[in-house]
């Protein structure tokens, strides 16, 4: 019997405006955990309460985990395109971040 397991790469809106990207296999009891603030140590504990903002689900851990390592690189205003869902301007700024001349961002 093969099991299925579902693996999501979440964003986090902090209280202070930051975002938190991070991955779990079981998102309501990990949203809990930040808004508990049971690891002192954690980005999260001083930035309470946390929103969630967007969650993707995967069905391969090494997919969530490339995503969530992706997305960690990326700049707020990408996170927030991705949070929007404006699939335009991801692309504009993705081309944007690739092109040679960066002078203009």
């Amino acid at each position: 019997m093969k099991f299925r397991h579902s693996y999501f790469v979440y964003i986090l809106l902090c209280s202070d405006g930051s975002y938190y990207t991070g991955m779990t296999n079981n998102m309501e009891k990990r949203l809990e955990e930040h808004n508990q603030g049971l690891v002192e140590a954690c980005y999260t504990f001083s930035r309470r309460p946390l929103v969630l903002k967007h969650c993707m689900q995967y069905q391969y851990v090494d997919d969530a985990i490339l995503r969530e390592k992706q997305i960690k690189g990326w700049t707020r205003k990408k996170k927030e395109a991705l949070i929007n869902e404006d699939y335009d301007e991801l692309i504009r700024l993705s081309n944007k971040r690739s092109s040679p001349d960066r002078a203009s961002e």
